[in-house]
Parts: C-alpha cells; sequence; structure tokens
C-alpha cells in the first residue's frame, strides 16, 4: 500500500539529483556537544553551550566535515518558541562559520521513552546513551488524539528556516517504531509501530505544507531486503519503511552492519534512483569502521555520518550491550575505556581517538574533492 499525501507530494527524482548536484560529497557526523547528555540538555536555556559547540565545530571544520545531524525536541519548542530558536539561530551561525550545514532531526523513537524538561540525569557510569531522550515520548506518540499537539512544532520549525541555506535537510524522524526492548522495554507504547506510522505520516504531511525549499526525509534503520522492496518477509517494519522510502525527497538509511551486508542494502537502495545519505554508521565492535565502510560511500557517491565526534556526557565511545551489563549488575566491566571505543572520533580535549582514521577521513575528502574538479 503506498502511502500518499494529501497534500504536495516529494520531490521529483530528477528534482533530487539536481539538489545533489549542487553540493560536494556530504561527510560528516551526528552531533551532540561533549558537555551535553541528551537533546534537552543541548538546547535548554541553562545548559545550552555555544563555546563548546563553536570549538567543537571548529575541530570538525579543521578535519573536513561539511555537515552535522543533530536533534532538537518538541519540549523546547511547547515551553517557549521563541527562546528556542534564538538558540537554533546562535547554532548555525556558529556552524556556518565553520562552513558546516546542518541536517535537523525532528522526532526519535530511541531510547527514554519519558522525556522531562528540567535538569537531565546524570551519566550513568560505562553505559551508551544513559540519558538520551525520545521525542515526543510515550504519553504523546501513545494516545493518537495528541498527536496534533505536535503540529505547531513541526510547522514552526520548518516555517522559519525552510529557506534558510544553512539548512540542508529535514530528517523528520529517527528510527519510527524503534522499541529499545533492552532498556526502556517496560516503559514503551503497546503496538509502538502503528502509533509511530501514524505520526510519521502526519509528520510528513504537515511539513509538506511548509514547502521547505530543503529536501525532506526519514532514513529506514534495518537491512533487510524485505523491509525495503518485494516483502519478502512482511511484519510491522515492512509498513513503517515503505512509508519513508516512498515520501523522502532523499534517501537515507542507517547501517551499523559489516561491509558486505551495507554493500547490499546499497544496491537495493540505489533502485529509487535518488541521492542517498547513510546519516548512521560507526560500530567498530561490529566490523563497520571508517576503514571498512566509508570507502564505499565515497566509491558509490553517497553522504556518510557516523555517529558522534566528541566523547562526552552521552558516553557513546561504549557498546550498545552495556545497558545488558548495567541492568546485571555487571557495571564494573565498562568502568574503564572501551577497546575499541563503539562510537566517536575526539577525545574531549580534541585530540583523536586513531591518527589513522582522521587520515583515512581526510584523504577520502581529498579524492572525492579532486574528482569533482575534473
Amino acid at each position: 500500500m503506498r502511502h500518499n499525501l494529501p497534500t504536495k507530494t516529494n520531490w521529483s527524482i530528477a528534482e533530487a539529483s539536481h539538489w545533489s548536484s549542487q553540493r560536494p560529497w556530504i561527510i560528516g557526523f551526528n552531533y551532540t556537544p561533549r558537555s551535553a547528555i541528551n537533546q534537552l540538555e543541548m538546547w535548554q536555556d541553562e545548559t545550552f553551550d555555544p563555546t563548546t559547540i563553536n570549538q567543537e565545530l571548529g575541530w570538525a571544520s579543521d578535519i573536513g566535515f561539511n555537515m552535522v545531524r543533530v536533534f532538537l525536541h518538541h519540549l523546547p519548542w511547547q515551553e517557549n518558541h521563541h527562546n528556542f530558536c534564538k538558540k537554533i539561530d546562535v547554532f548555525l551561525s556558529i556552524a556556518d562559520r565553520h562552513n558546516i550545514e546542518v541536517m535537523f532531526v525532528l522526532f526519535d523513537d530511541v531510547w527514554d521513552p519519558l522525556p522531562q524538561s528540567g535538569k537531565q540525569p546524570t551519566p550513568r557510569a560505562g553505559v551508551h546513551n544513559s540519558g538520551w531522550v525520545q521525542s515526543p515520548g510515550a504519553k504523546i506518540l501513545g494516545d493518537l488524539n495528541r498527536h496534533n499537539e505536535l503540529e505547531d512544532y513541526v510547522k514552526g520549525i520548518i516555517s522559519r528556516y525552510r529557506s534558510d541555506q544553512r539548512v540542508a535537510i529535514w530528517d523528520l524522524y529517527n528510527e519510527p517504531g524503534n522499541l529499545n526492548t533492552i532498556p526502556y522495554g517496560s516503559s514503551e507504547v503497546k503496538n509502538k509501530r502503528d502509533f509511530s506510522l501514524a505520526l510519521l505520516t502526519k509528520t510528513f504531511e504537515w511539513a509538506r505544507q511548509e514547502g521547505p525549499l530543503q529536501p525532506l526525509t526519514a532514513g529506514v534503520w534495518r537491512l533487510k531486503k524485505g523491509y525495503w522492496k518485494g516483502s519478502i518477509k512482511k511484519d510491522k517494519d515492512c509498513a513503517l519503511f515503505e512509508c519513508m522510502l516512498e515520501n523522502s525527497d532523499i534517501i537515507t538509511f542507517h547501517s551499523y552492519e559489516n561491509a558486505a551486508r551495507t554493500g547490499k542494502a546499497i544496491r537495493y537502495l540505489k533502485d529509487l534512483g535518488r541521492p542517498m545519505i547513510c546519516t548512521e554508521y560507526l560500530a567498530r565492535g561490529h566490523e563497520n569502521t571508517f576503514d571498512s565502510i566509508l570507502p564505499i560511500f565515497a566509491q558509490n557517491h553517497i553522504g556518510a555520518m557516523n555517529w558522534g565526534f566528541v566523547s562526552g556526557k552521552t558516553q557513546t565511545i561504549y557498546p550498545w550491550r552495556s545497558w545488558v551489563f548495567i541492568i546485571r549488575l555487571w557495571d564494573r566491566l565498562w568502568s574503564k575505556e572501551p577497546n575499541p571505543w563503539h562510537h566517536d572520533i575526539l577525545r574531549p580535549n580534541g585530540t583523536p581517538y586513531s591518527n589513522n582514521e582522521i587520515d583515512l577521513i581526510r584523504s577520502q575528502i581529498s579524492k572525492k574533492q579532486n574528482s569533482s574538479v575534473k
């Protein structure tokens, strides 16, 4: 079933290709400053940290990155959208100063389903993303009658920045339907995928009504052919991923798989004929490294945005399975720096986790720049 929208439709393949042809190869990362445990701590008045943001985006520019993927949240908008937009303006000015474009994410179904404004929790020692929060979270997501409370947030943000050249892409919804079974399963919405599909469909509709000049997208996040085409093995994720792909102007996807599986996913998605960006990758302990994955993206002219930049309060240097160990009271296993790091590239002082990785990133950027000149 095609999930048609009652308003404007997505870009044609020709329009999407033209958009892609006007910009360099996209290479960047998912960004949260090292001083923030989650999106709320990044954007709330008391903890917004432009000094750290400026320092870190300066480091990013020195490496050669040209885009960051940044998560917003509906709560700061609902509490005081004028103040929220002032901070967004500051952030965009800093990014522009360093020649970095921004991809904003509006909603997120991953980690804590009960977000609350105010002081955010202290990081749990050795636990990956111990304080990251969903938006909108279970209370609103699980009540279809409350979804329309989010319309003003979506339309307000997009209408304000719909023609802002510093904003490159709108990523409407991160990993809709993700069940977070191990850390938060007991707090999650029952039949979550159905509610996420309903909100995803509305979000595409609301966003299109504002007529943004930037492309809209939502990234598929499981590398199974049956979810994307051919319906080989139908399940509830299928409808979500079909909706995401059919309504996205450009194709975005996540890959924490090895090179072979990532290559298969690319071949499936290429059939859609649209520009592609991998908006999440890098899981060193899963054979998903810069060395194994980044050259594949470069060769196929697929944008590449790894998870994490500077090691900080999100603690994403620790693996996902750190949640299993904390639940089983084995937290001492992750009391020291893991080897290898799971995500992230730089230490808090700006020095690389791996000089070889930085050299590889710069080399791939240089090759792409030289090939575009010829």
